[in-house]
């Protein structure tokens, strides 16, 4: 069973930086598009970044481009999310995502498999 379990959330200034973590268990990592999504109170879930297997293409959501940096280490089966200049528009609960069959998509639907999420909250 595919386990993706989010780490490194936590209460910061604007400003800031944060790295999350995602570690992956249960399947083969490297066979999975991999993608960050956020969800603010009241608002909808959304879509921050994703990048392919091999780690070699990306893609951001506009809001966080030149800001945040996707990265993965499939030797630790793991995805991370450096955040950088962080403001409070970025306060959100942050879910990590594993796409196995729809690859280079940024809808929800195309993701299998998700974390329970950590919980960013930037302070001004």
């Amino acid at each position: 069973q595919v386990q993706l379990v989010e780490s490194g959330g936590g209460v910061v200034q604007a400003g800031d930086s944060l790295r999350l973590s995602c570690v992956s268990s249960g399947h083969t990592f490297s066979v999975y598009f991999m993608g960050w999504f956020r969800q603010a109170p009241g608002k909808e879930r959304e879509f921050v970044a994703l990048i392919n297997r091999q780690g070699s293409w990306t893609h951001y959501a506009d809001s966080v481009k030149g800001r945040f940096t996707i990265a993965r280490d499939n030797t630790k089966n793991t995805l991370y999310l450096q955040m950088d200049s962080l403001k409070p528009e970025d306060s959100a609960l942050y879910y990590c995502a594993a796409a196995g069959t729809v690859i280079g998509s940024i809808s929800q639907s195309s993701y299998d498999y998700w974390g329970q999420g950590t919980q960013v909250t930037v302070s001004s």
